[in-house]
């Protein structure tokens, strides 16, 4: 069973007796077991039709016997097992005929990181369509997961300010829901989050001065740029971050740049590099100011001070002198 289909069941109605949650994506699994409970459980008789157990503490009959347990005063109860990867082999085999015959009055959540697929339990849940999966999403499927965010607060949120926020905050989903939920308290009784409330809110965080780090030396600004660099050392930010930030941009530029080279139509640049409309313009006014010779020298640079920041130089000096050689030819 996929998420989607996970969440059709629940709209529909059906509550799945059985369900092993799992995947790279902790802050999904734990969103999903949420919605299970809230569909299966009434808070006022919590108490009487709810336990919890953690895989690494429990024994596989203290599961069975809660599962097997008839709800009091409603029509299901649960049992939710957190860091289910953990149950011991015994526990497995206790478990495995419960698996292949659930109470359907009950409704078991595991949840976990991984799964082995070798053993007979995970086979008999994938023979169940009781496995859902929650992979780790990619950096073009931040902005349809932020849109969920701000729809879920009732909001929406412009494409840029999505993007912009996915740029700062990056596949950290348990922040990006978060960040979405400041910016709609920000927002009041406006319906629609912007781009400028993006900014104003997260004007405060380092990832915003990263952004902003990276915009001022894409424009060969050496003295916005060198605030901030201190702002980003004040607050603590460490070097291979920011170096992670700047390779990040410097890599769209090069590939601008490049495309501008041969001509590109602007639409097949943003297409290609991954850029919406809204700050496509200004990198590509960036991108002009490098020369592709500069950008390959930039990323030299960039190893560089990568590879003296963890082998004993001085972080801030490799920095500083980075910004200086980045801003070298620029305003000043």
């Amino acid at each position: 069973m996929t998420p989607q289909e996970l969440e059709t069941s629940l709209g529909k109605g059906k509550i799945p007796p059985l369900c092993y949650l799992y995947g790279e994506e902790p802050f999904l699994v734990e969103r999903a077991a949420r919605l299970l409970l809230d569909r299966v459980i009434d808070p006022s008789l919590k108490d009487f039709n709810f336990n919890c157990f953690f895989g690494n503490e429990s024994k596989g009959v203290e599961i069975v016997d809660a599962a097997q347990t008839l709800p009091m005063f409603a029509e299901r109860r649960a049992v939710l097992v957190k860091r289910a990867e953990a149950l011991k082999a015994d526990a497995l085999e206790v478990l495995l005929p419960y698996v292949r015959d659930p109470v359907p009055t009950t409704c078991l959540i595991l949840t976990g990181a991984k799964i082995d697929q070798r053993k007979k339990i995970f086979l008999e849940l994938k023979k169940q369509g009781a496995l859902v999966e929650f992979k780790r999403l990619y950096d073009n499927k931040l902005g349809g997961f932020i849109q969920g965010e701000a729809t879920l607060q009732g909001k929406q949120i412009e494409a840029a300010g999505a993007e912009l926020l996915a740029f700062l905050i990056g596949n950290n989903l348990q922040e990006l829901s978060s960040q979405v939920e400041k910016l709609a308290a920000y927002a009041g009784q406006r319906p629609r989050i912007t781009v400028d409330d993006v900014r104003a809110v997260a004007s405060s965080t380092k990832a915003f001065t990263a952004f902003e780090l990276a915009r001022f030396l894409g424009n060969r600004d050496l003295r916005n740029s060198l605030r901030s660099l201190d702002a980003l050392f004040r607050n603590g930010e460490e070097s291979f971050q920011m170096i992670g930030a700047l390779s990040r941009h410097f890599r769209q530029l090069w590939r601008i740049r490049e495309m501008l080279d041969r001509k590109a139509p602007q639409a097949d640049i943003g297409r290609e590099v991954g850029i919406i409309p809204f700050f496509l313009g200004e990198m590509i006014l960036q991108a002009k100011n490098f020369r592709r010779e500069e950008l390959r020298s930039i990323f030299e640079e960039l190893y560089r001070c990568d590879v003296g920041s963890k082998t004993g130089g001085n972080p801030y000096t490799l920095m500083h002198g980075l910004v200086m050689g980045i801003c070298g030819g620029g305003k000043g």
